[in-house]
């Protein structure tokens, strides 16, 4: 299944858009590197020898952040060629390719794979198929790392599906984990992305501050209504493990 067979055109999902690739590229590097690695490195396999494949990996923010960490054999797809060439200047191992056919091409290849782009460019029936590739393409016990816009959040829910015509979905950490769960996948976490990591910057820590308030307060709210959610960052990250 190519680009043009899945149903997000103007911001498809193989690969990222354009505004997430900052002007500066090295300043780029740097952000994205500490964003990314706060994130996901604490899942990310132990072995440095570990396979990993980053999907939509533009021009290899997390790839370069990942070789910088001591891992050995990373891979990072895209499918645009100008993030590839630009990738391929600072020496980082990505290659053109598109998501589906890639993961079809590769059985049991990988120990982790990490997704750039959010999931939300894909319709339910679309990621079922995407974590089911994936779960065919990673090795017993391997790790797949998804995320999207959170629509539990209050303030940003809702708008994370309207402001893009190409978001086909949001999900809250109870349907991102129905739909690792019903794609196989065992011992499932759903945690926060969270958005203030830079911590050199003064700021970053009143951003902490009122991440903690908001939160608290949603809890309540969603508890009067007898809802149990209790993540409430912008964007959720989804990590299920592949049966042994």
């Amino acid at each position: 299944m190519k680009r043009a067979d899945l149903s997000a055109r103007m911001e498809p999902f193989d690969t990222v858009p354009a505004g997430y690739i900052r002007p500066g590229v090295e300043s780029g590097y740097a952000l994205f590197g500490q964003y990314l690695g706060a994130n996901y490195l604490p899942h990310m396999p132990k072995a440095k020898d570990a396979a990993i494949l980053c999907i939509s990996c533009a021009i290899g923010y997390f790839v370069k952040r990942l070789v910088e960490e001591g891992y050995t054999n990373v891979l990072g797809i895209d499918a645009d060629p100008d993030y590839i060439a630009q990738a391929s200047k600072k020496g980082l191992n990505c290659i053109e390719a598109h998501a589906f056919p890639f993961l079809e091409e590769h059985p049991q290849s990988f120990d982790a794979i990490w997704c750039g782009n959010e999931v939300n460019h894909l319709t339910k029936e679309e990621l079922i198929e995407f974590l089911r590739l994936c779960q065919y393409s990673l090795r017993p016990n391997g790790t797949v790392m998804i995320h999207s816009q959170n629509g539990a959040n209050p303030i940003t829910g809702m708008d994370g599906l309207a402001h893009n015509i190409d978001h086909q979905a949001v999900y809250t950490e109870y349907s991102l984990r129905q739909v690792l769960e019903y794609t196989g996948f065992k011992s499932i976490r759903i945690v926060p992305v969270r958005l203030y990591v830079f911590y050199w910057n003064p700021l970053n820590y009143l951003g902490i501050a009122i991440d903690f308030l908001l939160t608290s307060f949603f809890r309540l709210l969603f508890k009067f209504y007898q809802k149990n959610n209790r993540i409430f960052t912008k964007k959720i990250a989804g990590i299920g493990q592949k049966p042994a």
